[in-house]
């Protein structure tokens, strides 16, 4: 039986994002930069992590929380052995509408088929460029977009539903907008240009360095005329457009630029097992210590339905640039996107 909770603000509980893992095969400078992530950096070991059976006990909890959709990220969620394994499990909880995972799209190409045969709905592939050098700078690896775009051409081919995320970063790859914008709107799938974002506290994060929706909008539209399309859900993240005169998608991500606090739903899991109310969030609830030390159901379902009732997170709302760079938040790579 499903229990609908609010927040603070009458904000429902709807999307939960669950960490599985913090490990990352690329560095990207925006989320994981080598300097800080380097070869001694101290990941977590297996044992900290969430286990299947406390993911799955957690999701369920959720879902009679009023959760419909769930998103698995990371670190590079494709990394966590048997993942597969996961998503039959996570499939088959009553009242779950929608499974997702956001990934590089490195390992796509070997398992899109396994992700979709045990279950999952959609994948949301993260690349920043078209253009293999500026992509390499990007990621820190070395690694082309050849792999990334064989494994989006996999998934695809699949069955899975298939979305681009670009953070687009002034500096870095503005020049690959257009780019991205034509292969996309040529292979049909929808793109989300999502404004650089002060997650973390390595990032190096400046509001110089974001090019805004506004900014986006008309450099595409220049080119290639879009009109807005309505949102499919209350709390959708993205503000959505069409090309016109097709049904290619395009939409903003406008964390920085155009708050979308007031209709978030979204809570997080981190890979160690906290819970997160807000991306941008300073501290968690450590449920792993919870479920380990033998809480019921009964008694995690009433911590978890405080934390969020109490909920009063509006980061995007009041961010200044003393807040953004002054104050410690969670990284990327243990909270996901």
């Amino acid at each position: 039986m499903t229990e609908k909770i609010v927040d603070v603000w009458q904000r429902p509980l709807q999307d939960l994002r669950i960490s599985v893992i913090d490990r990352c095969n690329f560095r990207c400078t925006y989320c994981m930069p080598a300097e800080v992530f380097g070869p001694d950096y101290a990941f977590l070991k297996e044992e900290f992590l969430l286990t299947f059976d406390e993911i799955e006990r957690l999701a369920k909890l959720f879902v009679r929380m009023g959760v419909k959709k769930i998103r698995l990220t990371g670190g590079e969620p494709l990394l966590r052995k048997d993942l597969p394994q996961l998503i039959k499990r996570l499939v088959k909880i009553e009242g779950l509408t929608d499974i997702g995972l956001t990934t590089n799209g490195i390992h796509l190409t070997k398992q899109a088929k396994a992700l979709k045969e045990a279950g999952l709905m959609r994948v949301n592939v993260s690349l920043d460029a078209l253009d293999d050098d500026v992509f390499r700078n990007i990621n820190g690896r070395n690694v082309s977009t050849k792999p990334i775009l064989r494994g989006i051409e996999e998934a695809k081919s699949a069955g899975l539903d298939v979305k681009v995320n670009m953070v687009v970063k002034k500096g870095m790859n503005d020049n690959q907008i257009l780019k991205m914008a034509a292969y996309c709107k040529e292979q049909c799938i929808p793109l989300r240009f999502i404004e650089f974002m002060d997650v973390g506290s390595t990032n190096g994060w400046n509001f110089e360095q974001v090019i805004t929706k506004k900014e986006l909008i008309d450099m595409i539209g220049r080119v290639y005329p879009i009109e807005p399309i309505d949102p499919h859900y209350f709390g959708e993240v993205a503000k959505r457009y069409r090309y016109v005169g097709t049904e290619a998608e395009v939409g903003f991500i406008t964390s920085v630029s155009e708050s979308f606090c007031s209709s978030c739903t979204r809570a997080r899991i981190s890979a160690e097992g906290r819970l997160y109310t807000c991306l941008f969030a300073t501290t968690g609830t450590d449920l792993r210590t919870l479920i380990r030390g033998g809480i019921d159901d009964e008694k995690l379902f009433q911590i978890v339905q405080d934390v969020w009732n109490k909920r009063n997170d509006r980061y995007s709302d009041e961010r200044t640039e003393e807040s953004a760079n002054n104050r410690p938040k969670i990284e990327m790579s243990y909270i996901g996107g």
